[in-house]
């Protein structure tokens, strides 16, 4: 079983060209059914698995390990192209895994910080601390253009058009987009280039925009340390991560008359229904001023 599952992770990574994260995620996924499936009923071979072991795995997942729906629906979709795969080249007799329906996703509303709040994180940051026009680019890019995290610490100097205000990330998918910068964001990142980022050069620097203080290329998790710990300085109390950054982004962006279909472009989203989480978020809103100063709301 260990077998095929490096053979697909491999069609992924060569035919489809799909990234490392997503090459990880889909083992997780594989490996941890293949464990239950021997240590649980014995199965070795992938053309013994039934659809009662798929409900079976689901159901003790979610009711024993307490899994959320989105973290069983990512775990059920690696299954399914995997099963979907090795129908397709004979491997197993039939797609028990097609017979499966996906767990309903539970509806949520994203977190989001209000407009003074992300103003107060913004310019609570003392720029003659060091690495602080560092951080101060970061956060500020963040909130000006929506990235997430990791095209944050993977932008490139090549791909930074400063004059242009204009910032060229690669999203998910290894899908590549134009996000403008604003004049607040471009003052910041030009200030940490220009005062900030040749001190912190190394010889094993790349063309990374954000640096380590060791000169190499910062890590996501590093990054979440870093906007926690401005949030924690500056007195918010709200969980700031940077994710939150790039709601507040959009929700600011729809609160303003931003249209819909820019805001899936800005956040690299593909599909629009992704998007159309932030219209109820901006409905909430309209919702609770309506209730707060309407004599009779």
């Amino acid at each position: 079983m260990e077998r095929e599952i490096d053979r697909f992770i491999r069609f992924l990574a060569v035919e489809k060209g799909l990234s490392k994260n997503y090459q990880l995620s889909v083992r997780q996924s594989l490996e941890a059914f293949s464990e239950w499936l021997a240590r649980k009923h014995k199965v070795t071979q992938w053309d013994q698995v039934s659809v009662d072991h798929f409900t079976s795995y689901l159901g003790e997942r979610k009711l024993k390990d307490r899994m959320a729906s989105s973290s069983l629906r990512v775990q059920l979709i690696a299954l399914k192209i995997f099963f979907r795969h090795m129908a397709g080249k004979k491997a197993v007799r039939e797609d028990v895994a097609e017979k499966i329906d996906s767990p309903r996703m539970e509806k949520y509303l994203p977190e989001t910080l209000n407009e003074p709040t992300v103003q107060k994180l913004l310019e609570s940051i003392d720029d003659t601390r060091p690495l602080a026009r560092r951080d101060r680019a970061m956060l500020e890019l963040l909130y000006s253009s929506g990235l997430r995290v990791s095209e944050l610490t993977g932008a490139r100097l090549e791909n930074l058009f400063l004059e242009d205000g204009i910032i060229r990330v690669t999203g998910k998918g290894n899908k590549t987009r134009l996000v403008p910068v604003g004049g607040a964001a471009r003052e910041a990142v030009e200030t940490y280039l220009e005062q900030e980022r040749p001190n912190l050069v190394s010889r094993h620097t790349g063309s990374e925009i954000f640096l380590s203080k060791w000169g190499k290329k910062l890590t996501t998790t590093r990054v979440w340390q870093i906007v926690k710990e401005r949030a924690r300085l500056a007195g918010i109390d709200t969980n700031v991560y940077p994710h939150l950054l790039r709601h507040s982004f959009a929700t600011h962006l729809l609160g303003n008359g931003a249209d819909l279909r820019v805001i899936q472009e800005l956040l690299g989203h593909a599909d629009i229904s992704t998007t159309q989480i932030y219209t109820h978020v901006d409905q909430k809103r309209l919702r609770d001023v309506h209730r707060k100063f309407h004599p009779r709301g």
